[in-house]
């Protein structure tokens, strides 16, 4: 069976992406297609980035950099859940990616994004990382707007419709996980 990650993309305190997170493995889970698991990069507690030789050369010297590449390796694809932060997605995020290669390569990814503007900024800046790292991102996306899914801001209240849009994007992602394993295994 695929496995995909659900990868929390914020370590903020008081974040919102946490219930956001929960509420995409949930609706996934339900679906029966693939394995989900959700990752939530502060658990790794990366540093920024401090190994001595680039990630695309793959001899990760440090203990946490060896862990996180541990676990992205067991994936076969990924959900990211990023906030908006001044139209990009948080330095969290960006330094949990920009750690490891090797382990995203030749795979796909879906994107949820949350913001004043249903995070549509942050999925487009981690379209342009993500295609870098070699991951497949499938055109489907979730935008959470801070005004309408969020009460005061900060209480994750999605609109019905939402549900739809994961499940539209878990409809793109799945087949195109399958395909990236294939092209993983030549």
């Amino acid at each position: 069976m695929l496995k995909i990650a659900v990868i929390l993309g914020s370590t903020r305190p008081g974040r919102n992406g946490e219930a956001v997170a929960k509420w995409v493995h949930e609706i996934a889970q339900k679906r029966g297609d693939a394995d989900y698991e959700l990752v939530d990069i502060a658990d790794f507690n990366l540093p920024m980035y401090d190994e001595p030789i680039p990630a695309s050369m793959g001899q990760y010297t440090m203990p946490h950099t060896q862990a996180w590449a541990a676990k992205i390796a067991t994936f076969d694809g990924f959900i990211f859940v990023t906030p908006e932060y001044n139209h990009a997605i948080s330095g969290a995020l960006k330094n949990a990616i920009d750690f490891i290669y090797g382990e995203w390569n030749n795979k796909a990814a879906g994107m949820v994004g949350y913001g004043g503007s249903g995070g549509t900024r942050a999925v487009e800046s981690l379209r342009t990382i993500l295609s870098e790292v070699q991951i497949a991102h499938v055109r489907a996306q979730v935008g959470l707007s801070l005004f309408t899914d969020f009460e005061n801001y900060s209480v994750f209240k999605p609109a019905a419709h939402q549900e739809k849009s994961v499940n539209a994007m878990l409809d793109q992602l799945v087949p195109w996980t399958n395909a990236m394993k294939a092209v993983r295994s030549n």
